[in-house]
């Protein structure tokens, strides 16, 4: 049987079964003859599927389908701001001062002998007026329509972390000027006040050299770098005039690795920690990064080598200084364009205002 009687035969079939309910599919126009079902090639109409793909082979779904985005953001840490907790710190003014006095007065005069009609001897007083200028400093943030959806579909808050960086950003400048000022101005740092006195060179050391730390190693002794501390100590006292004893609370400011010095343990098993605490009851210890070295790791370090500072925080109820800034974070209007918006946040400092030099003292190279 050919395809043409094949064809006739299921017509004549179809119209049969029609009659008794069962209607066959529009596409079904013959029978299969035998040959077809002998020889595959020759059947045109066959439904298999191809020996071959068209598409490219692949074993699953998107890889993003079955990516997960944790919930919880980590943010990239920064050294803590520490001027603030060593010196303290005070709003003076506002952004609008460009220039601040600091009024300071000192009490003299003279004594002669006593007569009833003798009017000799005199007591006055001596003003100054040291002056600082601030400095305005700002950063801008920005953000995009589109940008703010894009970082929506990963769940993060895109315009709550601008403003957090806006504020990392002026606050990290902010203390950076406490340390060191504004160059060009009247705005000095805690490190490098003009009025402060000069710092004290390290003792020499049994392994031939003046620090206390090399590549990572303690290297003085306990013995040595207690007295490194008691040297600076004792130019403290001196240079206060008696103002400042072993029980005055002082601050003693270092770099973290400077601190890791004060472990080093004598013979008798007590570490320089626990000789100023016995020595030194009221000697708290505060470490700040820019009390290191200056290195590649380390860029607001100090050039000279690691810095140590021993500050009395007042004296007969007067603050020996503090950290001064005229505007923290002013946030100016938000300024909206087509697709997206733009707002200026601006800060002022005075840097670090040191009324009182002779209540500090200094020893570099340690």
């Amino acid at each position: 049987m050919n395809l043409t009687e094949a064809r006739t035969r299921f017509l004549s079939d179809a119209a049969k079964y029609a009659e008794l309910g069962a209607h066959a599919l529009d596409t079904v126009v013959a029978f299969t003859p035998p040959e077809f079902k002998r020889n595959y090639a020759a059947f045109e109409g066959a439904m298999d599927a191809q020996p071959a793909l068209f598409t490219t082979p692949n074993n699953g779904v998107p890889a993003f389908l079955t990516t997960l985005i944790d919930p919880d953001i980590y943010e990239i840490l920064f050294s803590p701001n520490k001027a603030a907790i060593i010196f303290g710190e005070n709003k003076k003014g506002s952004w609008l001062d460009d220039a601040a006095v600091f009024p300071v007065v000192e009490h003299v005069g003279e004594v002669s002998s006593y007569g009833d009609y003798a009017n000799s001897g005199h007591a006055s007083a001596n003003t100054n007026w040291p002056n600082r200028q601030s400095y305005l400093f700002q950063t801008v943030k920005q953000y995009g329509e589109r940008e703010l959806e894009r970082a929506g579909l990963a769940r993060i808050n895109w315009v709550g972390e601008i403003d957090k960086a806006a504020a990392t950003v002026l606050n990290k400048y902010q203390n950076l000027t406490y340390f060191f000022g504004v160059q060009g101005l009247q705005n000095y740092g805690l490190l490098n006040d003009p009025n402060l006195s000069a710092a004290l060179s390290p003792s020499l050391k049994a392994h031939g050299g003046v620090k206390w730390v090399i590549n990572g190693v303690v290297v003085a002794t306990a013995e040595e770098i207690y007295k490194d501390i008691q040297s600076i100590f004792i130019g403290l006292v001196q240079q206060s005039g008696g103002l400042i004893d072993k029980e005055t609370p002082v601050t003693l400011a270092m770099s973290p690795e400077s601190e890791m010095a004060l472990t080093a343990t004598n013979s008798f098993n007590v570490n320089v920690s626990d000789l100023l605490k016995k020595n030194f009851p009221n000697l708290k210890v505060v470490t700040a990064v820019q009390y290191g070295a200056l290195s590649a790791s380390n860029p607001q370090g100090v050039a000279a080598g690691n810095f140590v500072q021993m500050i009395a925080g007042n004296i007969e109820g007067q603050d020996t200084g503090y950290m001064a800034f005229n505007e923290k974070m002013r946030a100016h209007q938000i300024v909206p364009g087509m697709s997206n918006w733009m707002q200026k946040v601006t800060g002022g400092t005075w840097g670090a205002i040191v009324r009182m030099p002779a209540a500090i003292k200094s020893m570099v190279g340690v």
